[in-house]
């Protein structure tokens, strides 16, 4: 008669995690299906910021980020994550007639490897210039968790987000897509880990987690080129 009470309880346990699997598979799937369906709100005209600064990972990001600061949207731009071989020429010639801008307001970030690392530069560079307020500049779908970045780095910081659409995915019915629903996908569980991470971690220059996530390197120290 013995072995009943246990065969019960470990099917009872069994329910248990199994109806906690599905609970936090729910949970998952829904809170995806609304990170997807509001990447659309940061795609909207931004309000006039001290500066601004761009994430590197799409050529249209920097041409976006260019047109506002022509535009008087910000004083001044940093392209973060600029691969270390890039120049402000090479820059100039892929955005022509913007070679004025280029040579007066735009800094180049060649340290950054990540969208930490885009944080921790994005921060040295905005009090080093006394920058109160930022427009961000990313693609839509990195926009989420761009903003989690910055806003742990820089929490006394006004920052106004403008998504860029990635060009050749459609994330809007990203459901036609394959391409553009295994990018959310990926996106959106590099979201959560980042939300939890900074949920109970503070700067990321001290942060274990954010060693570890950005491959086990610590931030290097700061190194924006100014484009003069």
């Amino acid at each position: 008669m013995k072995p009943r009470p246990r065969r019960s309880l470990a099917r009872r346990l069994a329910g248990t995690l199994v109806g906690g699997a599905f609970l936090g598979a729910l949970v998952v799937g829904l809170g995806f299906l609304v990170f997807a369906a509001t990447l659309e709100r940061h795609m909207v005209e931004p309000e006039r910021a001290d500066a601004i600064v761009a994430l590197t990972g799409g050529s249209q990001r920097v041409t976006d980020a260019l047109d506002l600061l022509a535009r008087g949207k910000g004083g001044r731009l940093l392209i973060s994550g600029v691969h270390e071989t890039t120049t402000v020429e090479e820059i100039a010639r892929l955005n022509p007639g913007r070679e004025d801008l280029l040579g007066c307001c735009v800094d180049l970030d060649h340290r950054a490897r990540n969208t930490i690392g885009n944080a921790i530069e994005t921060r040295r560079w905005a009090e080093e210039r006394g920058f109160s307020s930022l427009i961000v500049v990313t693609s839509n779908y990195h926009m989420p968790r761009t903003l989690l970045e910055l806003e742990n780095a820089l929490p006394d910081l006004v920052l106004v987000p403008y998504a860029v659409a990635p060009a050749g995915l459609d994330t809007d019915e990203w459901w036609r897509d394959p391409n553009a629903a295994r990018l959310l996908g990926i996106e959106y569980l590099k979201f959560i880990a980042v939300w939890l991470r900074t949920a109970v971690e503070g700067d990321p220059e001290r942060s274990p987690a954010a060693h570890m996530m950005s491959g086990f390197q610590r931030p290097s120290a700061p190194a924006i080129a100014a484009a003069i």
